[in-house]
């Protein structure tokens, strides 16, 4: 499959982490997402039924992660992963959790987490 749809940057400000100031006061994080979808269908018909709506995905993985917490990013992106794999139409997806303000000593940009699946 080559036909992939690509969603990046999804900002939410969440409450996800280990330590206790991360969950009481939260921190932006941010999400990629790249599915694997077949679009012939939606090439051809110019008809959103026939694909994916990115729009729809991208409030529903924004809604799940600013609602929910986990302790860890891997859970966050595996939660994301879970989300986008409703869908039967995807057959693969990537999705990266960034954490840019991540409680680290030293001086970084950004951490982050990349899961992928397909069926």
């Amino acid at each position: 499959m080559t036909d992939r749809i690509v969603i990046s940057g999804i900002e939410v400000y969440a409450y996800h982490g280990v330590l206790d100031e991360e969950q009481a006061e939260g921190q932006l994080f941010a999400v990629d997402v790249e599915i694997e979808v077949d679009m012939a269908a939606a090439a051809a018909s110019d008809d959103l039924e026939d694909t994916v709506d990115y729009g729809l995905l991208a409030d529903r993985i924004h809604q799940r992660v600013a609602h929910e917490r986990w302790n860890l990013i891997e859970r966050v992106a595996d939660r994301v992963i879970d989300l986008v794999l409703e869908d039967e139409r995807v057959q693969a997806a990537t999705v990266t959790v960034h954490k840019p303000q991540a409680p680290i000593a030293v001086p970084f940009r950004d951490v982050t987490v990349t899961r992928h699946r397909s069926r």
